[in-house]
């Protein structure tokens, strides 16, 4: 064999030989995939809906995993989010009230409470319903104890979770038609499902799947609403330059433009009232600080500090401006959680903007910048001099807990992502669903909390002044339903996915539904219409609602007010404010714990002459009855309402101290008792000449006798 043909032979033999390899790791790549882990289903996040899903489909019998990105199950709950932003207590079922009773029996241990007696802290966080007869709840916890709670609830359930695993968002998510197959994180590991819920605050796997989503804020004409879009020149809370006394100007040189701006106030036109724009709600980190000596850290002098971004609080606390610990909130072992509160705080107003879509490393970017401006902030505060050596010294007795976060520093390991992405679903909810000007259709759980959204951006008005916009606080007057269809993609769209926590609703509407107690309601719910879609053979979309409303209801969710018992609950006959009619504009509201039913009505101590209130009923029999009226005392309220009772021998006219209620009473006053025929029963509150705001809560008619 001469040299050219034993080199034909070599070319031979290694083509085969190459051939071989190709087929072997073909072999090899199909081997893999068909090796991939496969579950009924896949729960993406690590968020505290990731937790309660991945329980829920576990207690349904069905195989479950958790793919978290993040190292620490819980998000906020567990991330410093321990002041819980509840709203009414009473709407609050399933797993998300377990997981407060979970936190409650952590606290009943003695060795919980290492810096502080259980005496010292009391009863604070503690639930009050009629349902924590049944099983107690803590709704005030430490960071350290809800990741506890939440690690020990997925052992106990053998729930396997994979940390530290991040959704390939290019090539991870295999789709065959309108399902998602598997999908695969940027380590490699691939992950098969039946259902796939994500649970993320980012949407991620929603948004990798093709699902219709929106970032920003609608225009208020989209879905018809008052509250949505830009919000110049409303304000509410405590977060704006109008707390302020004293106007501030945001140029280098006090109201010369020419000096150039200020760092962290934008330049550009803020936009037209209820427009819409791509911006979202401020980020920040909830903190857990400490005073007590032996647990607290100083407050570090991050990299890259820069005193000069910090020059806009000295014109604040110049102003006299004195509410800096106002948002310190107390949780137990003398310790806070810490959030934004005022014209220049822990919000990064204005920098929270690419993060919805950004990729990882833009938002590990965002991350920093977020966490050196807000170590900044308190360390500025602490040490530099021309603060106000009253809030210096005060706050320079803080510092982080040195037993939290301990991984990170003392930090918290998760930003306070307040919105990012949200689905356009089969069904979006919007302030007329909350407000109850729309029912909601298909109810899976209930929020309650207010209308909250903090500040987008921070602008110089055309007087020349800085100011904040975007924070917004508006009543929903009582707990509302939150439907189905809002965990779901539209029709058309992915058939085997669910999203509890960016769900499918305007941004004015997330602002109430982003609370973390509602996020594991819409977790628990979304995992049981997965098991559904599972048993039955269809798509998420076409779950038997009937079926799921069964199961809930089981499970001890509450979904709508028939479930709820919420308010006070008055015997005899009753016509609330919901019945009442009412002339003018009255808003509603429901602080406090003492109306009757979901909410109550106010004239916002405006209008006065031009509104009143018309309570009608028509009584199960004639005779006697006491009068009642349920009217929420309060320092603000009126001491001089004018009442008319309409009876059967005519009209009673009296006045209502509604400021303070005889003694012994708590919730109403007796407007006298009259015969009544059963035609003519009828309250009237007018508001002319009022001193204060006129509450129409309820009425109540108690028979007296024959």
């Amino acid at each position: 064999m001469n040299t050219h043909q034993c080199n034909n032979l070599r070319g031979i033999v290694f083509s085969i030989l190459l051939m071989a390899l190709w087929l072997r790791s073909s072999e090899l790549s199909i081997n893999c995939a068909r090796a991939a882990d496969r579950y009924d289903i896949v729960v993406y996040g690590g968020t505290s809906a990731a937790v309660t899903s991945a329980i829920q489909a576990k207690k349904m019998n069905k195989t479950v995993i958790i793919v978290s990105p993040d190292k620490h199950l819980g998000g906020l709950t567990s991330g410093g989010l321990g002041w819980t932003d509840s709203g009414k207590k009473e709407v609050i079922g399933g797993l998300s009230r377990e997981f407060y009773h979970r936190v409650w029996k952590e606290y009943q241990s003695p060795q919980t409470w290492k810096w502080q007696k259980k005496e010292q802290y009391g009863n604070q966080g503690q639930g009050t319903t009629a349902m924590d007869a049944k099983e107690k709840t803590m709704w005030i916890f430490e960071p350290h104890i809800a990741e506890q709670v939440f690690d020990n609830w997925v052992i106990e359930q053998q729930i396997p979770v994979v940390r530290n695993a991040w959704l390939d968002r290019q090539r991870g998510v295999r789709t065959v038609g309108n399902r998602i197959e598997s999908i695969t994180t940027l380590d490699g590991q691939t992950f098969a499902g039946k259902i796939f819920i994500d649970a993320t605050y980012e949407g991620d796997l929603m948004a990798a799947a093709g699902v219709t989503y929106f970032v920003g804020r609608e225009a208020n004409s989209v879905y018809g609403e008052k509250h949505n879009g830009v919000q110049v020149g409303v304000l509410h809370h405590r977060h704006h330059f109008d707390t302020i006394k004293t106007r501030i100007s945001p140029y280098r040189v006090p109201g010369d433009p020419t000096s150039g701006v200020l760092p962290r106030i934008s330049t550009a036109d803020p936009g037209i009232k209820g427009a819409g724009d791509k911006k979202v709600q401020a980020y920040c980190f909830r903190t857990c600080l400490t005073t007590h000596p032996d647990n607290r850290v100083p407050f570090p002098k991050p990299d890259g500090y820069d005193p000069g971004q910090y020059e806009l609080m000295l014109r604040i606390y110049q102003a006299a401006w004195r509410e800096t610990f106002d948002k310190f909130d107390p949780i137990p072992n003398l310790k806070t959680d810490t959030n934004n509160h005022g014209p220049m705080s822990s919000d990064n107003i204005g920098y929270s903007y690419d993060y919805p879509e950004a990729s990882y490393e833009r938002r590990r970017e965002i991350i920093a910048e977020h966490e050196k401006y807000q170590k900044g902030w308190y360390y500025f505060i602490a040490n530099d001099p021309r603060i106000p050596q009253d809030v210096r010294e005060a706050m320079s007795k803080w510092g982080l807990a040195k037993d939290e976060f301990i991984d990170n520093s003392n930090w918290p390991h998760q930003i306070y992502v307040r919105e990012a992405r949200r689905m356009v679903g089969k069904y979006v909810m919007t302030e007329n669903e909350l407000t109850k000007v729309k029912p909601t259709p298909e109810p899976v759980g209930m929020g309650s909390y207010t209308i909250d959204s903090h500040n987008i951006q921070r602008y110089i008005t055309s007087e020349g002044y800085v100011q904040n916009e975007g924070d917004i606080g508006v009543p929903t007057g009582g707990p509302y339903s939150i439907a189905f269809g809002s965990l779901v993609p539209k029709a058309g769209e992915c058939e085997n996915l669910l999203v509890p926590v960016c769900v499918s609703c305007s941004h004015i509407a997330f602002g109430s539904i982003r609370m973390e107690p509602v996020f594991m309601i819409l977790g628990q719910s979304a995992a049981t219409a997965g098991v559904l879609a599972i048993d039955s053979g269809t798509s998420v979309q076409a779950v038997d609602y009937a079926k799921l409303q069964e199961r809930l209801h089981a499970d001890g969710q509450i979904l709508d007010l028939g479930d709820a018992k919420v308010g006070v609950v008055l015997e005899g006959t009753v016509v609330d404010d919901q019945q009442a009619k009412f002339v003018g504009d009255w808003s509603t509201g429901s602080i406090g714990d003492n109306f009757v039913g979901v909410a109550y009505r106010h004239d916002g101590n405006q209008g006065k002459g031009n509104k009143s209130a018309v309570f009608s009923k028509k009584l199960p029999q004639a005779g006697r009855y006491e009068v009642r009226l349920a009217c929420v005392p309060h320092a603000n309220r009126a001491t001089n309402v004018p009442v008319e009772i309409h009876h059967g021998s005519g009209v009673f006219k009296t006045m209502v101290n509604q400021r303070k209620l005889p003694d012994g009473e708590k919730t109403s006053v007796s407007l006298g008792t009259f015969v009544f025929d059963t035609e003519t029963a009828q309250v009237v509150l007018a508001t002319a000449g009022t001193d204060g705001y006129v509450i129409a809560d309820a009425v109540q008619w108690l028979r007296v006798g024959q």
